[in-house]
């Protein structure tokens, strides 16, 4: 099961749906691992290219980790108007329901303006939760 959900900021979409992996987590030891496929498409005007990434990730105990650094899996994309770019990553969590949400930090080619785009707050929750 996925849940997906979605956010437009400065006329960048950003989609996420998540993927609880039962093979990778450790219910006994702790370690619940969840997959998360990112969506970002450019509906602005203008090319622009993601510089950085910003999380928050929560556990339901609540503790609270972020993350932060440059681009995405290795990468910095560029988007020129309508434009999609798409990858996978994953995060753990120390308990079977959490959240994230965060920012990008994205600059206008034409002008070198920054600006962040916000990553919707979502759920991640292992499947058995839900019943």
């Amino acid at each position: 099961m996925s849940l997906l959900t979605s956010k437009t900021t400065n006329g960048i979409t950003v989609s996420v749906e998540t993927f609880y992996q039962d093979d990778y987590s450790r219910p006994f030891e702790h370690k619940y691992i969840f997959a998360y496929r990112i969506t970002i498409k450019n509906n602005s005007d203008y090319t622009v290219q993601l510089m950085t990434r910003h999380w928050y990730v929560y556990d339901s105990n609540g503790v609270m980790r972020e993350v932060e650094g440059e681009g995405v899996i290795g990468l910095l994309p560029i988007l020129a108007p309508n434009e999609t770019h798409q990858y996978i990553s994953w995060s753990h969590l120390f308990t079977d329901m959490g959240k994230m949400h965060g920012y990008y930090t994205f600059i206008r080619q034409i002008d070198s303006e920054s600006f962040k785009v916000i990553i919707p707050e979502f759920h991640l929750v292992a499947p058995y939760k839900l019943n």
